[in-house]
């Protein structure tokens, strides 16, 4: 669910090695985008992602790439959309943040062009449950909102995961400068087509003699339910 409206105006282990944390849990477009990558000595991956460092908390964001299944009569589509994960962190110092205590919150293609269109003035709410139409549903609830800081000068965001079951809920929030904003929402149009499989359907892939080496598996990226 999600919802645009306009805005008026008004202890834990700590990582201090961030970056290597982060590049094990991202993707890069070269090898990722590419139908031979996955068939490439693993040692030669890139990992890629834009990281926005703040004082009470930081945030990163990378892409998640499409599922596809084989179809009878040849070919494949696409089985599941892929997303851009969000990865808040908290500080727990100066320049120290504790990636231990992330949350996650994986972007759709419709929420993705939510924040892509998002004007100076408006705001934007997402709301995820893990367990939708379960048993289990409304057991832990996440919120994602984005709203203006005024004067046109960037975003606030803010994550909110409700946890029924432990009785918690906790709250990550930092600003977005117009200028990160500008990265991101650039990121995000650029991710688009590729989360909905569409830059691979419009490719035309020749067999090559890779083709027939054995696929090696990147482990799936962190659920967004982890946390």
């Amino acid at each position: 669910m999600q919802r645009l409206s306009r805005f008026v105006p008004s202890s834990s282990r700590r990582v201090t090695g961030l970056k290597d944390a982060l590049w094990s849990g991202s993707l890069t477009f070269q090898h990722a985008l590419s139908t031979s990558a996955a068939d490439e000595n693993t040692s030669g991956r890139k990992f890629a992602s834009y990281t926005v460092f703040k004082g009470k908390a930081a945030l990163s964001m990378h892409p998640i790439l499409p599922s596809f299944s084989k179809l009878e009569s040849g070919g494949s589509r696409v089985n599941k959309n892929g997303s851009v994960m969000l990865t808040f962190f908290p500080a727990i110092g100066q320049r120290k943040y504790d990636y231990s205590k992330k949350q996650l919150f994986a972007l759709s293609p419709t929420e993705v062009g939510s924040l892509i269109s998002l004007g100076p003035a408006e705001s934007c709410e997402f709301f995820h449950d893990p367990s939708m139409k379960s048993s289990h549903e409304g057991q832990v609830k996440k919120s994602l909102s984005i709203t203006p800081l005024g004067n046109d000068s960037g975003y606030f965001l803010n994550i909110t995961v409700l946890n029924n079951l432990q009785k918690t809920t906790e709250r990550l929030s930092l600003p977005i400068t117009k200028a990160e904003f500008a990265v991101m929402r650039t990121a995000l149009s650029f991710a688009l087509p590729h989360i909905l499989g569409w830059d691979q359907a419009l490719t035309t892939h020749h067999p090559s003699p890779s083709a027939s080496k054995p696929r090696v598996e990147r482990p799936h990226p962190d659920s967004e339910w982890e946390r």
